[in-house]
């Protein structure tokens, strides 16, 4: 029989993320005019929709690949070019982005932690702007996700019957949307490749033989599932297709290893071939970018401190330090289980996520816009998730009863910053931090009291504390520039 409260949360946390992305939704009207153009001409041409062209004259075609467009395309064709038409298939795609977070970690922590992921991921303020904007991140972050939960289901088949097979279809299935990633936003989906693949090689219930060999499975599902359209670039003649859009020499591998690659990690792109046009959703310089080394230019400064101060950190860092200490935390906790543990393969994948792109993005010289980070939210929300409810396993342990208030009040002050900068409701910032450090207080007392009473009020204010950080920064208005500059 089903518990009312676990069918209660989960369809509350589907009916907010379906009011979070669905409520004005039409506010931007058509968004970013540059994809919506795009979509626009893919609608009344199938050449334009399949090489995603700016113009149904198929002259020119967008700096992206077309696999975000194609939703577009098809939502105007059936309903008709209106800012709703659009936007439309990003709102859908927060929800089942939302839903299949859930579903991960409650597959493997329970209902209560994956009902936390999707709140705090849809309460991310970088992830609330996203799914109602039309640049090409929504699809991007929804495939990663689908990607790690189809790893993690090839990693629980230990003594099934048909285990091999079915764990091979699901890194089929992993490495396919991998490659749909790619044709997304290109090399930016190989991020969550090193934390997928270290968690297949050291959780998968079979030899290193076969561990190989499933892992070769989805690398030939990931190339055919991207290759195919990339094929098509390389053999159809530049006369029978429009120019591909942000190369210097019509190419398609140009732009995904220049502009779109390599060049946003050095600072070196080269520019758009439209004068006085960037590719940045219109109205960005050619080529700008050049950002300059270490420095990051009109980018920000790189280094470890990047996303965690300005800008981009009321967008994705209020619970940054949750979520870090949450992978530690987590495999404190896990311990000495089996090698095939998918708790612990979940956290390496989530893990891996989070840190690899946290560390990329960090240090990246090149084009770098704030709404980028919404790459990490799936991470960031499993992983503190994970972590909080690994020290609620671990409670009456004394390192656990010493951590917990440390980073209730930490997290409390971490957050007191950011809101600080803003004007928007400014007596919210005290009441974060004094919620925050009576969730702090309580749990200590309780650890010390053993009151098992009050750590479940310590619980509630910690959750309404860290709630209101969340909430302050999806209602602060977001800066002019995380609208105008998409690419």
């Amino acid at each position: 029989m089903t518990d009312p409260w676990r069918l209660g949360g989960t369809g509350a946390m589907l009916l907010a993320a379906y009011a979070i992305f669905f409520i004005n939704l039409t506010a931007s009207g058509y968004a970013n005019e540059f994809y919506s153009a795009a979509a626009q001409a893919g609608s009344v041409s199938w050449k334009a929709f399949l090489w995603r062209s700016l113009d149904s004259g198929n002259a020119i075609t967008v700096d992206k690949p077309p696999a975000a467009l194609w939703l577009m395309a098809l939502s105007v064709r059936n309903l008709g070019l209106n800012s709703f038409a659009i936007l439309l298939p990003e709102a859908l795609m927060g929800v089942a982005t939302t839903y299949l977070l859930y579903a991960t970690v409650r597959r493997y922590w329970g209902n209560w932690a994956g009902i936390v992921t999707g709140f705090i991921f849809m309460l991310t303020p970088v992830a609330a702007l996203m799914f109602r904007f039309n640049n090409p991140d929504a699809l991007l972050v929804l495939l990663m996700t689908g990607a790690a939960h189809a790893l993690l289901r090839s990693l629980e088949y230990v003594n099934h019957p048909s285990g091999n097979r079915k764990r091979t279809w699901w890194m089929v299935l992993a490495g396919a949307l991998i490659g749909f990633g790619f044709l997304t936003k290109q090399l930016q989906v190989l991020l969550v490749l090193p934390g997928f693949a270290l968690a297949f090689l050291l959780a998968s219930p079979t030899g290193m033989v076969r561990r190989i060999l499933d892992l070769l499975a989805a690398i030939g599902s990931m190339i055919v599932a991207a290759g195919w359209w990339v094929l098509l670039t390389v053999v159809v003649p530049a006369g029978d297709r429009p120019y591909k859009g942000g190369s210097q020499r019509n190419s398609f591998l140009e732009l995904t290893f220049g502009y779109n690659g390599f060049g946003r990690l050095t600072g070196s792109e080269e520019g758009s071939v439209i004068p006085g046009h960037g590719h940045e959703g219109g109205g960005m310089p050619a080529g700008g970018g050049r950002g300059g080394g270490r420095g990051g230019g009109k980018w920000g400064q790189t280094g470890l401190n990047r996303l965690f101060s300005g800008e981009f950190g009321t967008q994705i860092s209020w619970l940054a330090p949750l979520a870090f200490a949450g992978i530690v935390i987590s495999l404190l906790v896990i311990g000495r289980a089996v090698r095939t543990d998918v708790r612990r393969a979940s956290v390496i994948a989530f893990g891996g996520w989070l840190t690899v792109t946290w560390l990329v993005f960090s240090f990246m010289a090149g084009i770098f816009h704030q709404y980028y980070t919404v790459a990490l939210a799936p991470a960031l929300a499993a992983m503190v998730a994970i972590g909080a409810f690994s020290l609620w396993i671990a409670r009456d342990k004394l390192w656990a009863r010493i951590v917990t208030p440390i980073l209730i009040a930490f997290t409390a002050f971490w957050d007191f910053s950011p809101t600080g900068r803003s004007q928007w409701f400014p007596w919210l910032k005290w009441a974060i931090l004094i919620i925050g450090l009576m969730g702090a207080l309580g749990f200590a007392l309780a650890g010390l009291l053993r009151i098992r009473g009050l750590a479940l009020i310590a619980l509630i204010l910690s959750v309404i504390g860290l709630r209101l950080a969340l909430l302050h920064g999806r209602c602060t208005p977001y800066p002019k520039d995380i609208w105008d500059q998409s690419s």
